[in-house]
């Protein structure tokens, strides 16, 4: 399974909601509270080019926010990427 990082903020409801959605699939993240580092935000709007939490990565392609990644698993499209 390759590795998942999910990039979030405090009292997110749709990072919560990413969450659970890899916790239902039974796959493991690492999450990075954006908050908890001054920068941090920044850095991830430079990598991202984008300014909302969360920001979910798997393995190395970035998958955007929640929506991009429900509408991913709508697709069938994100078991096989977690198995890849």
């Amino acid at each position: 399974m390759p590795e998942i990082i999910i990039y979030t903020g405090r009292l997110c409801p749709y990072c919560t909601m990413a969450k659970k959605l890899f916790e239902r699939k039974g796959a493991s993240y690492t999450e990075i509270d954006v908050d908890a580092k001054p920068g941090l935000r920044q850095e991830l709007m430079e990598k991202t080019q984008r300014r909302t939490v969360p920001q979910i990565f798997i393995g190395e392609r970035h998958i955007g926010g929640f929506d991009d990644l429900h509408a991913l698993d709508m697709q069938k499209q994100l078991d096989p990427l977690l198995q890849a």
